[in-house]
């Protein structure tokens, strides 16, 4: 059943992981003089963000993202679980008010078993495969790519706790301006169509 059918959104779904050593950017300095951030090192703590965008024509774009910390522990588990996946997707289910069709990759995990089940067992979830290798059609990447040219670049974290605040930071103030969102789905050449108002189709 295509989106349209099912009155949902579509959720564009993705992951990517985040350390205390900050991305480099442009800046400006002094002619002659190359800007310097000062960091504390190489630190083995990370977060990783699950993040989705969501669209429905005529609706607010939407953005619903969860953090998982790492806990520097021998034999921790270092990525999101199938059970971390099913409770983001119920969280979305609920803010949004709707059935949802979630776009993701070929991720194992997102493979997984018991995620599998559990789409298959409730009728509002629907879960649509990326083509391999295909990052340029998610528009969550577009979300990474804002932080680490905004609040993450040229950065000198003082500890978790700032990089934490500062994601946050950063994220709060994509869900505040939706076309933020919408112009990381433009940059995918994905659109939602007129004459078909709920599907999605690449570009010409």
């Amino acid at each position: 059943m295509t989106a349209a059918a099912l009155g949902a959104w579509i959720v564009f779904e993705d992951e990517a992981g985040f350390a205390m050593t900050p991305p480099r950017a442009r800046t400006w300095g002094r002619r002659g003089q190359t800007p310097v951030v000062t960091v504390r090192g190489r630190s083995r703590r990370r977060i990783s963000i699950a993040a989705m965008c969501c669209y429905r024509p005529g609706e607010r774009s939407r953005l619903i993202y969860r953090p998982r910390f790492h806990p520097l522990l021998k034999g921790a588990r270092k990525s999101f679980a199938w059970q971390d996946y099913r409770d983001l997707l119920v969280r979305a289910h609920l803010q949004l008010g709707a059935p949802i069709v979630v776009v993701w990759d070929n991720l194992n995990t997102h493979r997984a078993a018991g995620l599998r089940k559990y789409a298959a067992d409730h009728a509002w979830l629907t879960v649509i495969q990326l083509p391999s290798y295909s990052p340029e059609l998610n528009p969550v990447e577009g979300i990474w790519s804002l932080l680490r040219r905004g609040p993450m670049a040229n950065t000198a974290f003082t500890d978790p706790d700032h990089l934490t605040r500062t994601l946050r930071r950063g994220l709060a103030h994509i869900q505040r301006h939706p076309a933020l969102l919408d112009g990381c789905l433009s940059e995918t050449g994905l659109s939602l169509t007129a004459d078909h108002p709920k599907t999605i189709r690449k570009g010409q």
